[in-house]
């Protein structure tokens, strides 16, 4: 199978599902959807499938995308909507009040089948605060009636890019730019990652580590320096913040006592932070941490970013004060 950027394996996926459902409607803002393969080959929606499923959205209105999904979905066509890093909250009154809350309001006779593809910052040095930021997903996930999928590497973002167009449910799909940089191989053909299944990304015996993307990345480092400190770390990756896949993080929790949660988020109710809950009341006597983002806007210098953000470091040294003390 072949290496794919996570832009590039997102709009493979795409590619087939427009083919698969000739209403399906994509609305990327200020931008053609285009992408190359390590190969070379492209991928260009709007010149494969033209102007009417993927129209010239020249200006930016956020707004007026989501706001023409929930429209197309409450008639059976489905859309995604693509709102760029600067604007994930841009859409919020329409999520909110219309997205997750339709259906239960029309007595089942509207459903929602669309997806908001919401690229997300992360913690990037040298940007404005406003374009430095990360866990944004938590606010979604507060919403009844939503979905909300944060891929770790570009399998995922594939696979779960399928699965929320499929969903019968509206789906807020996070895309951090930082997993385009995991080198991993995507097949070529459809595949469905399913919704609510986490990923156990290393088994181990002393600790469990937990996080979502872009943290992920900075466990996934961390892991061999846990191993050469000698400490077995179980990685699970829940890929769903909502619905939640509780149970196999509780299982690995009895099995090794610790949960050390890691996040990019603000620490203050951070997505994490329901994790630790749920852990907390289903295994007594568990060892709970959690390395967070602290709750101040993002700094330019890299040096003081780099201070603040959780990284590979950080988690051991953490895990290491939670085998000792």
């Amino acid at each position: 199978m072949p290496v794919k950027p996570g832009i590039y394996a997102i709009l493979e996926g795409l590619q087939s599902e427009m083919l698969r459902d000739s209403t399906l409607t994509l609305l990327y803002e200020y931008q053609h959807p285009t992408a190359v393969s390590s190969m070379g080959k492209v991928i260009d929606l709007h010149k494969q499938f033209g102007p009417v499923r993927v129209p010239d959205t020249g200006p930016i209105d956020e707004e007026w995308f989501v706001g023409a999904c929930i429209g197309m979905a409450m008639t059976g066509v489905r859309g995604i909507a693509h709102c760029p890093t600067m604007t994930s909250v841009r859409a919020f009154e329409l999520v909110f009040n219309q997205v997750g809350k339709l259906r239960y309001m029309t007595g089942g006779q509207a459903s929602m089948p669309m997806v908001l593809w919401q690229d997300a910052a992360g913690r990037v040095a040298g940007q404005a605060a406003q374009h430095a930021d990360a866990g944004q997903e938590a606010l979604y996930a507060s919403i009844p009636g939503l979905q909300v999928v944060i891929p770790s590497d570009p399998y995922d973002a594939k696979g779960l890019m399928i699965a929320a167009v499929r969903s019968p449910d509206p789906v807020i799909f996070f895309h951090y730019g930082a997993i385009n940089s995991v080198r991993i191989d995507v097949p070529d053909d459809a595949y469905v990652v399913p919704i609510g299944q986490a990923a156990l990304r290393q088994e181990g015996k002393d600790i469990t580590l937990v996080g979502f993307a872009p943290a992920t990345l900075e466990i996934a480092k961390a892991l061999p320096l846990l191993k050469n400190a000698g400490i077995s770390a179980e990685f699970i990756d829940p890929r769903t913040l909502k619905p939640l896949p509780i149970d196999p993080i509780i299982a690995s929790a009895k099995k090794t006592g610790r949960l050390l949660a890691v996040d990019h988020g603000h620490e203050t109710l951070c997505s994490t932070t329901e994790i630790i809950a749920r852990v907390a009341m289903a295994v007594p006597g568990v060892r709970l941490a959690r390395l967070a983002f602290p709750d101040a806007p993002a700094p330019a210098a890299k040096e003081m970013i780099e201070w603040m953000t959780p990284d590979a470091p950080k988690i051991v040294a953490a895990a290491k004060k939670m085998m000792t003390a």
